[in-house]
């Protein structure tokens, strides 16, 4: 496939937006720090693999799902609007989760199991919950409203979000390996604060924007 300025823009974009996700740190992020620690730089690089193929496996699950689904003007504008307020809802929850509040529950289907791979376990730790799928529906609903994006543009999106994915955690293994000094929790929340504002004020855009 060659790739066109388009094109490239387009993996630049998921890129981007992927790493003002990747800003919310969350507990994947915590959980590569700490094998970077215990397992050093190659261990924590095993798990980041597992992070990556997970979140993959999500996007294209979403990806997949819209893509065939928004044709219609109708349609569009019907996915246009539930995808911003599922973005919304998660920005909303980044913010008051600050606060210690959560309006989405906690997920996970394997929170008792425990794994000898960090590979596995990784992946697990990932897809443990459903949610993030939901998530990504919304972000992609939106995206293909806005801009027009065709099947193969929004999968380059969804690419670069990968990637953005694997290159935000790889620095986190490097980190981790080197020291075990992490960010106070102080700048965790700010940080997660901001993400949630910006998502919010993505969704608002979205709705407030005429067709």
């Amino acid at each position: 496939m060659i790739l066109t300025r388009r094109k490239v823009n387009m993996i630049f974009k998921g890129f981007k937006f992927g790493i003002l996700l990747q800003l919310a740190i969350g507990p994947v992020c915590l959980f590569i720090f700490k094998i970077g620690g215990n397992k050093g730089f190659i261990g924590a690089e095993i798990g980041v693999s597992g992070v990556t193929l997970a979140d993959a496996f999500y996007i294209v699950l979403a990806i997949s799902g819209i893509a065939s689904c928004v044709e219609r003007e109708r349609v569009k504008n019907i996915f246009k609007i539930m995808g911003a307020l599922i973005v919304a809802i998660f920005g909303l929850q980044a913010v008051i989760g600050v606060f210690g509040l959560k309006i989405l529950p906690n997920i996970n289907l394997f929170n008792e199991m425990n794994f000898g791979s960090l590979f596995l376990e990784s992946i697990v730790i990932t897809a443990s919950n459903p949610l993030t799928i939901l998530f990504w529906a919304g972000v992609f609903s939106t995206k293909i409203v806005e801009e027009g994006l065709q099947r193969r543009e929004i999968y380059l999106f969804g690419f670069g979000s990968v990637l953005s994915t694997a290159f935000f955690l790889t620095i986190i293994a490097a980190i981790g390996s080197v020291t075990r000094y992490f960010l106070p929790m102080e700048i965790i929340s700010l940080l997660n604060l901001v993400v949630g504002i910006v998502l919010i004020g993505f969704a608002l855009k979205i709705i407030a924007k005429k067709r």
